[in-house]
């Protein structure tokens, strides 16, 4: 046994131990965002809503396509390394993205873990062949140009539909008249979007599918598949409301938001699987196999579903429950929230509103201005906050599976985390909850959050590079060295977000019950 195959061994099994930590690490910071709409809406519980979420994870990352690109669609050149090499560059991706996703859970930041896995590959790759030429600069190109075409076209058409919907039935979306003469076609929409993400992005791997062709009918035929269940569920919905009555329109769009988080939740466990799977299952692939055929890997379905609950369990975890809360408040209709943005980006929120509404000033204000057109910030009778009303939670989940859906039709990878995000301050602006209240706070988090996700990039790149570069010239001594700074930066983090979220969520707390 030679040297190479030892060093080979003890990365694969660190691989394999990584990826258990990596799943619950993508539970925590991007499959939680699945529950935000109907948690912010108060449709449902977070600890129901996460349960069901849960649940058609599982469900879609077992039924997920059993071969899976470790490499991301052509992001490096796995033919021009030897297996070491290759070895360290996926073992490099899991030691960067863990302390990455551990840190942005811990201060509640949402990020992409599609976009840190590339970014890390990249980086890796060039640290272990010291030449940027392995890197296909074409594909990353796609890639960074497609998370940027995402978010622009899930904000805009966020915006646009909330402001349709809501200019048809005001701020109250269970005034039965109102519902019965624009419920249906609204609902239609909304339904027409799910069925058609289901279709093209969802259940594109499933056998009956693929049997049937359906996948493809986003690519061919999109425009007249959309009026097809537009048409088919806005007759449903009509005939739902006059069957039901007022009780239909009680829950007409609670029902819709839930079923936009189910259809999520079956897409992100399906497609997002491999952002935490794969690497491990590479290098398990590359030490029982060679290197030849790491580009695509078979998989049993046990392996799936074990994926798929590590990532349910991350959902269930205290920084999941940051990221969650610190999203929804972002985009709150409440007047008063408790937030952290850094001074320069509040400063910098306050003059983008001034330019806008010279009003502005960054204190509450009266709700005179936009009570005819956003719900006005309300409790429920628990005496929790409304930040969204169902209808906005059904807009969101809509929109952004049209665009991930969209985006698939076409081959370009795009980030759920990115597209989620901006279709929730999209509709915020929408509903013009950055016109009242702390809107200089909320804008200022939201810019704080974009501005994360650029770093976040940076620093998955920058930091594999160094990494892998270690790793692959000090072999035994670089990977014992990656996992001490690998545990040493996750205690840090952990010790400096505690005392951020007691600093600036707790002791605010506590200062309002006084």
């Amino acid at each position: 046994m030679d040297f190479t195959f030892d060093f080979i061994s003890v990365v694969m099994l660190a691989s394999l131990a990584m990826m258990v930590w990596a799943c619950i690490e993508v539970g925590s910071n991007d499959a939680t965002n699945l529950v935000n709409a109907v948690f912010g809406a108060r449709v449902l519980k977070r600890k129901t809503a996460v349960l069901i979420a849960g649940v058609f994870v599982v469900l879609g990352a077992t039924f997920a396509s059993p071969v899976m690109d470790t490499v991301r669609k052509g992001i490096f050149n796995a033919s021009m390394f030897d297996a070491a090499g290759v070895a360290s560059v996926f073992i490099t991706s899991y030691l960067v993205n863990t302390v990455l996703l551990y840190a942005y859970s811990a201060y509640g930041l949402p990020i992409s873990t599609t976009a840190t896995l590339v970014f890390s590959l990249a980086g890796g790759a060039i640290g272990v062949s010291g030449n940027p030429a392995v890197v296909a600069w074409p594909m990353m190109g796609r890639v960074v140009s497609a998370i940027f075409v995402s978010i622009f076209l899930s904000g805009m058409s966020a915006f646009l539909v909330q402001r349709m919907f809501r200019g048809a039935i005001r701020k109250d979306a269970q005034n039965h008249e109102l519902v019965l003469l624009h419920g249906p076609w609204m609902t239609g929409m909304i339904l027409a979007s799910l069925g058609w993400f289901m279709i093209v992005k969802g259940m594109s791997g499933f056998p009956m599918i693929q049997e049937l062709g359906l996948e493809r009918m986003g690519e061919l035929g999109a425009g007249g598949l959309l009026l097809s269940l537009w048409g088919f569920f806005t007759l449903l919905t009509h005939l739902f409301l006059v069957l039901a009555g007022r009780r239909g329109t009680l829950y007409l769009f609670h029902g819709t938001s839930v079923l936009g988080m189910i259809c999520m939740a079956v897409a992100f466990g399906q497609n997002d699987l491999a952002n935490c799977a794969s690497p491990g299952l590479a290098v398990w692939l590359i030490w029982r196999e060679g290197v030849g055929d790491a580009g695509r890997i078979s998989i049993p379905l046990w392996t799936l579903f074990g994926c798929g609950f590590l990532m349910f369990l991350g959902m269930r975890t205290q920084r999941a429950q940051r990221v969650t809360r610190a999203e929804i408040n972002t985009a709150s209709q409440q007047s008063k929230v408790r937030l952290y943005a850094p001074v320069w980006c509040v400063r910098l929120a306050g003059l983008l509103l001034r330019a806008q509404h010279p009003a502005v000033s960054g204190a509450p204000r009266s709700t005179s201005e936009v009570s005819d057109v956003a719900p006005e910030p309300t409790r429920n009778e628990e005496g929790k906050k409304f930040h969204y009303d169902p209808l906005r939670a059904s807009v969101i989940l809509a929109v952004s599976a049209c665009v991930i859906a969209f985006a698939s039709g076409l081959g370009l990878p795009v980030s759920t985390t990115y597209v989620s995000f901006a279709a929730v301050i999209a509709t915020g602006w929408g509903d013009r909850i950055f016109s009242r209240g702390r809107s200089d706070l909320k804008l200022g988090r939201a810019l704080w959050v974009v501005v994360s996700w650029l770093m976040g990039a940076v620093l998955s790149a920058l930091a594999s590079f160094l990494l892998a570069f270690m790793i692959s010239r000090l072999t035994w001594i670089g990977l014992a060295l990656a996992f001490i700074l690998n545990f040493t930066l996750r205690y840090f983090f952990r010790k400096r977000a505690d005392r951020h979220e007691i600093t600036h969520h707790l002791m605010r707390a506590n200062k309002k019950n006084v």
